[in-house]
C-alpha cells in the first residue's frame, strides 16, 4: 500500500539529545546519591515516563517532590539543549516528504514543555502532535502510535514510523507500524530485538532512501 505518513519520536530521533537527557538524569540523580553511568541510564531510564522512573528509583521522595525533580530536570535539560541541530538528512527528508504530499505526525512521551522548546528550534512543524502526558497510557504501550494513526486518519501500513529506543519501538511496533529505529542510543541488537526492521545511525543511510523510493 502507498506511503501517506511519517511519524516521528522526538528525543534521539529528531534529534541527538539523549546524551543531553543522561547528564541531565544523572547530575539529578546524584544528589540523592545514585551514581549512574550511561548504562545505568539505558537500562533504567532512556525511553521510560518521567513519573514512572522517578517512583521508582526515588520511591523516598513525596509526590509533591517528584514532581519538582522533575521539573528541575526538565529545566536542565533545556539549558543544554539551547544550541541542539536536526540529525544529519532530517532536512532533506522532510523537504522529500513535503514533495510526496505525506503527512508528518510527533509521537513522543516528552513533556509538553520540552517537546514545545525542541520543535521551535529545529524549525519543524507536524499535522499532528501526540504527547504521552495527554494520554492513558504512554509508550511502550502503543496507544501513542494508535492515537497518531486516528488523527491522520489512516491505517498503520500506510505509515512509517522513526524511533530510537527498544521501548519506542515496541510502541509503534505494537500499533502495526513498519518502524525504523535511529541507533543513537542503543545498539542495533537491541532495537531489532523491539521489532525494528531496520537500524540506521541518520537519515543519510543510502538504505533508507532505497526503501522509501521503493515505496514511493
Amino acid at each position: 500500500m502507498k506511503l501517506r505518513a511519517l511519524l516521528f519520536d522526538l528525543d534521539g530521533t529528531l534529534a541527538d539529545t539523549d546524551r543531553l537527557h543522561e547528564q541531565a538524569w544523572l547530575e539529578g540523580l546524584s544528589r540523592y546519591g545514585i551514581q549512574g553511568d550511561h548504562r545505568f541510564y539505558q537500562a533504567q531510564i532512556s525511553g521510560g515516563l518521567n513519573p514512572e522512573i522517578v517512583a521508582r528509583l526515588l520511591p523516598q521522595l513525596s509526590p509533591d517532590e517528584q514532581v519538582a525533580f522533575i521539573e528541575q530536570k526538565e529545566a536542565r535539560f533545556r539549558e543544554l539543549a539551547s544550541e541542539v541541530q536536526p540529525l544529519p538528512g532530517l532536512r532533506v527528508l522532510w523537504d522529500w516528504a513535503q514533495s510526496q504530499g505525506l503527512r508528518r505526525a510527533l509521537v513522543s512521551n516528552a513533556p509538553r514543555e520540552n517537546a514545545h522548546y525542541l520543535l521551535e528550534r529545529l524549525g519543524l512543524m507536524f499535522d499532528a502532535i501526540v504527547l504521552s502526558e495527554d494520554l492513558p497510557a504512554g509508550k511502550p504501550d502503543p496507544l501513542p502510535y494508535r492515537t497518531a494513526l486516528q488523527h491522520l486518519n489512516i491505517g498503520p501500513q500506510e505509515a512509517l514510523a522513526f524511533e530510537d529506543s527498544p521501548s519506542g519501538v515496541r510502541s509503534a511496533v505494537g500499533a502495526g507500524l513498519r518502524t525504523v529505529a535511529l541507533t543513537t542510543g542503543h545498539p542495533p541488537h537491541a532495537l531489532e530485538q523491539a521489532g525494528a526492521f531496520l537500524c540506521i545511525p541518520d537519515f543519510t543511510d543510502p538504505r533508507l532512501w532505497d526503501w522509501l523510493q521503493k515505496m514511493g
